[in-house]
């Protein structure tokens, strides 16, 4: 199954002081630049979704996306722009959404979660240690219209709540020895994500190693 890929960048990281979560350095790199480069190889096409200014993402090479509604209705708003710049793509029958401040995600995280929704499943998405995380997610592109639908006449907003509209699968992963779904919030994160991507050296640049896979 060919799918895109969508960053979800448009955070305003206001418990970090401002700015945008995935232009933070992580070992010297941008987290932008860690999961694009991650997550390059395993889509046909890669964009990212953010609001503002699209000039500071620039140096990245992909078309950024703004919200195509009103409100700033959070991550599901970048998902369905995701979802309708990828209608307009030749053969591409699902997107792969990546949170932009999740430095660590499973390099495997689009094949299982393929796995799932060639089997059948509405949608998939990932869950670590028992919890899920719907925003690390994979959605046909026929899902565009009702979830405009549910943005825009419903005036929903949790991506959880859409994930079970959605009839989405959970596919787990191990939360060990570091959870790869572990996202910077807080200035601690922050510190704590240096000091494990720093740690693994190598092994965290490729998402292998530093992220418990299951």
């Amino acid at each position: 199954m060919i799918i895109a890929g969508i960053i979800l960048a448009g955070g305003q990281a206001r418990r970090l002081g401002g700015g945008d979560k995935p232009l933070r350095l992580l070992a010297g790199r941008p987290i932008l630049a860690r999961l694009i480069a991650s997550f390059a190889p395993k889509v046909s096409a890669m964009a990212i979704s953010a609001n503002g200014d699209p000039a500071r993402f620039a140096a990245f090479g992909l078309p950024v996306l703004a919200d195509p509604v009103p409100g700033h209705p959070g991550p599901l708003a970048g998902l369905l722009a995701g979802l309708e710049w990828a209608g307009t793509l030749p053969d591409v029958k699902a997107l792969l959404t990546l949170p932009g401040d999740t430095p660590f995600l499973p390099d495997d995280l689009a094949d299982r979660l393929g796995e799932r929704v060639e089997a059948g499943a509405g949608a998939a998405v990932a869950s670590s240690g028992g919890r899920r995380h719907p925003v690390a997610g994979l959605w046909p592109l026929s899902l565009a219209a009702s979830l405009r639908r549910f943005l825009v006449d419903e005036g929903e907003r949790k991506v959880g709540l859409w994930a079970e509209r959605a009839g989405a699968a959970t596919v787990e992963w191990s939360s060990g020895p570091v959870d790869p779904f572990f996202n910077i919030n807080h200035p601690d994160d922050l510190a704590l994500a240096e000091r494990l991507a720093t740690g693994c050296g190598a092994a965290a640049d490729g998402n292998k190693g530093c992220s418990g896979h299951g």
